[in-house]
């Protein structure tokens, strides 16, 4: 099967008449050098964490994937397309020469080619489905668009052929797609949180519900990981104490018990459990009027109250806002 990729041309389609006229795709990061040097992309990385120590490690590692990709998968016969956005067209060519590294071909900062052969034609996006229109709108610079391959070339071949509409029950479900993706991203970063960081996270969120909070320190807690008030000394009701399980197991139901045999103990219960409830436990919250929050939970209630939590707070989950059409 035919390997379709797609290939950003620089930060503002600025290597387009670069590729054009020299017959090539590329892309950056010279101060790699050549990425063949490399063994492993565990070699390559050890270079990047020094030469762009000033970036995040995870875009580190984001930018040594794809010109792994870049130098050791993209191979000749393989189609290649990119976005020129000026005139809203992707440009498509073929491969005819897998990677090699000259900063004399086309851009120096661009040292990383592939020859390719463009077609004359484009095809425009707004004749494209809406499924490809979003799959084509990553920001990585390279990766796999193998599912729009036929789409392509059906409109490289009848470019007047007028694009299905999208109704409103696909809209929604593109839409909803998109959210839940992004939800399960969070659900990610926050499963990676460590015990201490999860009780803050948990006290951060009911601070940005409007309550007072006091986050237990690390140490035996007796059953309560934060407090939360409605007034700063703790004696307007409703008060509530919340224990934070953060593990793979499930919350049993004598955990559940040993919440409520807590003090305060006319206080109101949260328990927060990122393994989820067993059944027993579940039962013994249902007579007992404790509230349970799961890991999903949990990170809708974030979403949904974090331009209010403490700045301290968002730094341990770094989160920015999308929108999507209503």
């Amino acid at each position: 099967m035919t390997k379709w990729w797609m290939i950003r041309a620089g930060d503002n389609n600025e290597l387009i008449p670069v590729w054009k006229e020299n017959g090539i795709a590329s892309i950056g990061w010279p101060k790699l050098g050549d990425p063949k040097q490399y063994r492993s992309k565990e070699e390559m990385l050890a270079t990047a964490n020094d030469v762009f120590a000033d970036s995040k490690p995870n875009t580190r590692k984001s930018w040594i994937s794809q010109v792994w990709r870049f130098s050791r998968e993209v191979k000749k016969g393989d189609k290649i397309i990119t976005y020129f956005k000026e005139t809203r067209e992707y440009l498509v060519g073929t491969v005819t020469e897998g990677h090699f590294y000259n900063k004399t071909v086309g851009d120096p900062a661009y040292p990383n080619n592939v020859r390719v052969d463009w077609e004359e034609a484009t095809v425009i996006r707004d004749t494209l489905s809406q499924a490809a229109k979003n799959s084509l709108g990553s920001v990585l610079t390279v990766f796999r668009v193998d599912d729009w391959g036929s789409e392509i070339e059906r409109l490289l071949e009848y470019p007047f052929v007028e694009p299905e509409e999208t109704n409103e029950a696909e809209e929604s479900e593109i839409i909803e797609d998109l959210v839940n993706r992004a939800l399960v991203m969070v659900q990610d970063k926050v499963d990676k949180l460590d015990p201490w960081q999860m009780q803050e996270l948990v006290g951060g969120l009911l601070q940005a519900m409007d309550y007072n909070v006091r986050v237990s320190p690390k140490g035996p807690d007796g059953g309560v990981d934060v407090l939360a008030y409605k007034d700063a000394f703790g004696f307007e009701k409703p008060i509530i104490k919340v224990q934070v399980k953060h593990r793979k197991s499930s919350a049993s139901a004598p955990e559940i018990q040993q919440l409520l045999g807590a003090n305060p103990i006319d206080a109101n219960s949260l328990f927060v459990s990122t393994g989820g409830f067993t059944l027993q436990a579940e039962a013994v919250a249902r007579h007992n009027s404790v509230r349970l929050v799961d890991l999903e939970e949990l990170v809708d209630l974030v979403v949904k109250w974090y331009e209010n939590m403490p700045n301290d707070v968002r730094a341990l989950l770094p989160l920015q806002k999308m929108y999507v059409p209503e």
